[in-house]
């Protein structure tokens, strides 16, 4: 039998628990929160002093702090492009029959998803702090260029894929909730911090694809998380670009000023690749081949490598000035 029939039998022995996954790691329509919930109230006679009260305390955010808040939004606002790719991946049909379990997985999770961007946005507009048409475009261009993380159409490679960034995005949006709180913004550091709960959940969901998947095809599996760190986790963010730009530095730039204020930095990287290997026991799996278990050798020895490397890694002190947010609408 082929890899990729071996897969797709995976991925259906899955499924048949697929409704206990919504259940246990997502969260109904109405119970779930909402972005209305957590913005002034335009129907509210008192929406004029809520709005002018949330613009007063944005004022005191800092200029990198914006950087990253941006940066996040338009990641969050390119879900179009995740669902489509996800939906995509073999074993997961939407057409036949009504769409099989994956694919109402994949509905499900893009629902809960979809909130953040939603959130985000309306504060940033709110805010008066950015220029949203420039916010707008870089979005738009996100969406329009697509992109490839390396993964290609399998589930192995694409669940390692969203185990790691749906973690890494929990640690930036719960560090930006973090700051926020200290600068006296308890509003935004609620949106962040709730919208970092939904990303934490949605990690838990897809490591837990990933240990069931060790369970029965472990030497497949370990293959495809040794791929995946051969070739680094590329963040939906690396593809950013600015209006008027071919080919941009703007993830670079983005990445500084979440590292300057220790949003997302090289050592976290490391630190969720060093949470994976433990939670999935890399240690401890048998029944590999012979290739499999160099591929756990060399997982077992990356953290250690990197971090050497991390030490290494100068940021510059200077930020970039990008257009979505220049320093004279902050000041």
């Amino acid at each position: 039998m082929s890899i990729k029939n071996i897969r797709i039998e995976v991925m259906q022995f899955l499924e048949k628990n697929i409704d206990t996954f919504v259940d246990n790691y997502l969260v109904p329509v109405e119970k779930i929160w909402q972005p209305s919930d957590l913005l002034p109230d335009s129907r509210n006679e008192n929406f004029p002093e809520d709005l002018k009260e949330l613009r007063e305390i944005a004022k005191d955010l800092p200029y990198d702090f914006w950087v990253v808040l941006v940066g996040d939004t338009i990641t969050e606002e390119a879900l179009p492009t995740y669902e489509s790719w996800l939906m995509d991946v073999e074993g997961i049909n939407q057409v036949e029959n009504g769409g099989n379990g994956w694919s109402k997985w994949v509905r499900h999770w893009t629902g809960e998803e979809n909130r953040h961007g939603d959130t985000l946005n309306k504060y940033l507009y709110l805010s008066g702090r950015v220029n949203m048409r420039e916010v707008e475009m870089t979005t738009h261009h996100l969406i329009n260029d697509g992109f490839d993380i390396g993964t290609d159409r399998d589930p192995y490679k694409n669940f390692v894929y969203t185990s790691f960034q749906e973690l890494a995005t929990y640690v930036s949006h719960n560090r930006v909730s973090q700051i926020a709180k200290k600068f006296g913004d308890n509003k935004l550091s609620k949106m962040c911090r709730l919208i970092a709960g939904d990303e934490m959940r949605h990690h838990l969901a897809y490591s837990e694809f990933v240990d069931r998947i060790f369970k029965v095809d472990p030497s497949e599996m370990m293959l495809a998380f040794q791929h995946m760190m051969k070739l680094k986790i590329t963040m939906p963010a690396h593809f950013l670009r600015e209006s008027g730009e071919k080919i941009s530095s703007a993830f670079e730039q983005f990445s500084d000023s979440a590292q300057r204020i220790g949003v997302y930095t090289a050592h976290d990287y490391v630190d969720i690749l060093r949470k994976l290997i433990e939670k999935w026991q890399i240690d401890k799996i048998t029944g590999l081949t012979a290739e499999a278990e160099k591929a756990r050798d060399f997982l077992m020895k990356l953290p250690d490598r990197m971090a050497r490397i991390s030490e290494r890694i100068v940021i510059p002190e200077e930020p970039h000035v990008f257009k979505w947010v220049q320093p004279a609408l902050i000041k």
